[in-house]
């Protein structure tokens, strides 16, 4: 047992061989290290295309399904409209086959613009709307 103090092993001082082994090691060693190194830069890059092709899909997606909401907004819209029209074409037809006939005719010419047959005294009675109207005036 000697008393001399030893180094850590990291101190320690080590030669290192120079053979054609050693030299093919170290040689593997970089070429594996440099072929880590550029496959690491290609699924770095190639990640960055997945990364950014996702994103392009996404906001064309999103814009997309933005202008199609709008489509199906202006198409509901536009079919209410429709809708409108048609009962108003229905609504005109009907009015147009009522004003073919004499009878109605001449009942809307008695009421709209007081016209009497021979003989005949027209009375005009108040609305509804007017009675409630003279009630609530006179409430007041």
């Amino acid at each position: 047992m000697s008393l001399k103090r030893e180094k850590p092993s990291e101190q320690r001082e080590v030669a290192s061989i120079r053979n054609d082994y050693v030299r093919s090691v170290e040689r593997k060693e970089k070429r594996h290290q440099a072929h880590k190194v550029r496959l690491f830069r290609r699924l770095s890059v190639f990640g960055i295309l997945v990364l950014m092709a996702s994103i392009w899909i996404g906001t064309t997606i999103y814009a997309q399904s933005q202008t199609i909401s709008e489509k199906e907004q202006m198409r509901a819209e536009t079919l209410a409209s429709l809708e409108k029209a048609e009962k108003e074409q229905k609504k005109l037809e009907e009015q147009i086959l009522l004003l073919n006939d004499d009878e109605y005719i001449a009942k809307l010419a008695r009421k709209e613009y007081f016209l009497s047959e021979d003989g005949e005294i027209i009375f005009t009675l108040p609305n509804e709307d007017q009675k409630t109207k003279e009630k609530a005036d006179g409430k007041e």
